[in-house]
């Protein structure tokens, strides 16, 4: 079967053409540029635990070397500080690292992949459907046709193939506009970020504004201020005025010596693609949502995207198409993002609205300030990763359900399980293979060798029931879940989405929520016969 195309080689398309290779699937990355990115100390990217884990499971690098986990956060409005965030275990710190980095260890692990062709100095100019594949014209020195199974554009915020298949990207453009610069300076919090509002040494009004600061490794920092509404240029003069004053007034009047890296304007547009799909033609990334504004990181919603693409992709490449299961990412992906944009329509005008009597209502500035750190931290309707609650995927009511601490659609925890050779790792390093995951929830197990309990008690029952699962799964043993009692069964989808939980050893429920988190069955019968015998047998289990 012919390749998948990813046109892109930024970071989302590097991951998904990884997840995609991870899986056994070929790849084809359409690069326009020469195949290594330019070092810019002022672009850099935050990166919560779920996704600094995707990266980490797809390159085998520890990402915290080349970063900065923040000790904490602080909010402070003029003098005072309003809010502190101490990061621990429980609640893990962000981690803040140059993009080039991260797409140079991206780059590095595509290198080894004997599935995967980079064609360098490519670009896309024309795209063929027809029911058995997509063929992509590319321009540039080594022009050709190139021939796929499907194609994903991850091509950016101008993106041809959006263009090419005639998807409408209506939004609202320059939502806010940052100046931005990263320089080499001491200042008062050591790898502690910030979040200053109505800094006391800026006017009242507009300008007065915002700055965010964020620690990198080696002293460096990052510093954004947010610009008042309208066009005006930002020039180089402003941005050092910007900096001495900020740093005068974090210091208490004296200005700290600081060598400057880099500066830039970065503006927020904030834009949702009409569809995702067009038949053998998907958007991720920048192509397919802009958003950006109150802190958040429109580069981590790229990379759920290939996340959640890539399993759905490698399914069909591998098993014949599901229509139902393609179809899920536009309608799950697209739902997420614009209800983080919806929850930014809504803040925005109280946060940057300014006066009016909002501004005297007590501990309304608490609530802003609580607002703006749960972008930037991750958390809430403006951060936290998104969940599936109304997927299609979900299975409806079956009988053996039963409620843990996460609700179908969300992303599981990441609790320490057995795997089936016998070893000890976390849930969250068994996703993106491609299986479903059954997790059993045994107390005790965890304190004896699996050999001494695997064909004890429900084990048996449960790993037969399994193995009659209309697509392969893995069988992994918890001794305890958030919300779950002894026994309890979860079947997790393999981004790591809950699909359902059973109180016991479930075999007919079990096997059709698996059906359902595969979009029902194969819509190609040829390819992907219906396993009529492992229905049977499921069904005589559960009796």
């Amino acid at each position: 079967m012919d390749p998948v195309i990813v046109a892109g080689a930024g970071p989302v398309g590097l991951t998904l053409a990884l997840a995609l290779a991870r899986q056994e699937v070929p790849c084809v990355v359409l690069d326009e540029g020469p195949g290594k990115d330019e070092p810019r100390a002022a672009r850099t990217v935050v990166l919560r635990e779920d996704t600094v884990a995707l990266v980490e499971r797809l390159t085998g690098v520890r990402l915290a070397g080349l970063g900065c986990r923040w000790a904490g956060w602080r909010s402070m409005r003029r003098k005072q500080v309003t809010r502190e965030v101490e990061f621990d275990d429980a609640d893990p710190a962000p981690l803040h690292l140059p993009q080039h980095e991260l797409t140079g260890v991206l780059r590095t692990a595509l290198a080894r992949e004997s599935l995967v062709k980079v064609a360098v100095d490519s670009r896309l100019d024309g795209i063929e459907q027809e029911r058995s594949g997509v063929t992509a014209h590319t321009r540039g020195p080594g022009g050709t046709w190139w021939r796929g199974s499907y194609l994903v554009g991850c091509d950016g915020p101008r993106s041809t193939v959006r263009k090419l298949q005639d998807i409408r990207f209506p939004g609202r453009t320059a939502v806010e506009r940052y100046a931005v610069a990263t320089l080499r300076t001491v200042l008062p919090w050591t790898d502690e970020a910030l979040l200053h509002r109505m800094p006391p040494w800026r006017t009242s009004g507009p300008s007065a504004g915002e700055v965010v600061g964020r620690p990198l490794p080696d002293g460096v920092w990052r510093l954004d201020w947010l610009l008042p509404p309208g066009k005006d240029l930002v020039t180089p003069e402003l941005l050092v005025n910007r900096v001495r004053e900020t740093l005068t007034g974090w210091a208490e009047g004296v200005t700290p010596s600081y060598e400057l890296l880099d500066t830039g304007v970065h503006t927020v547009h904030h834009r949702l693609a009409r569809r995702w799909r067009v038949g053998r033609v998907f958007l991720a990334g920048d192509a397919a949502h802009l958003l950006g504004a109150l802190g958040t990181q429109g580069l981590e919603e790229g990379l759920r995207d290939a996340d959640n693409l890539a399993w759905k992709l490698a399914l069909a490449w591998h098993h014949g198409p599901r229509e139902a299961l393609l179809d899920s990412y536009q309608e799950e992906r697209r739902s997420v993002i614009a209800a983080r944009l919806r929850a930014a329509d809504q803040v925005l005008p109280l946060l940057r609205g300014g006066g009016g009597l909002r501004s005297y209502v007590p501990g309304s500035s608490r609530g802003h300030d609580a607002l703006l750190a749960d972008g930037h931290l991750g958390r809430g309707a403006l951060g936290a990763p998104g969940a599936y609650a109304d997927s299609p995927l979900t299975p409806g009511p079956l009988a053996g359900e039963t409620a843990v601490g996460t609700p179908p659609g969300s992303p599981v925890a990441d609790v320490r399980v057995t795997a089936e050779d016998g070893t000890f790792v976390r849930l969250r390093d068994r996703l993106g293979r491609g299986s479903l995951l059954v997790v059993l929830i045994a107390p005790g197990t965890g304190v004896w060798d699996r050999k001494h309990w695997v064909t004890a008690g429900i084990m048996p029952r449960l790993a037969a029931a399994v193995t009659a699962l209309p697509h392969r799964a893995e069988l992994l043993v918890a001794e305890a879940y958030p919300g779950a009692a002894a026994h309890t069964v979860l079947l997790v989808r393999p981004d790591g989405h809950l699909v359902s939980a059973f109180s016991g050893v479930r075999p007919a429920d079990l096997y059709a929520a698996a059906e359902a988190a595969l979009g029902g069955a194969a819509t190609d019968t040829t390819d992907t016969p219906r396993d009529e015998d492992a229905e049977a047998r499921a069904a005589a289990g559960s009796r």
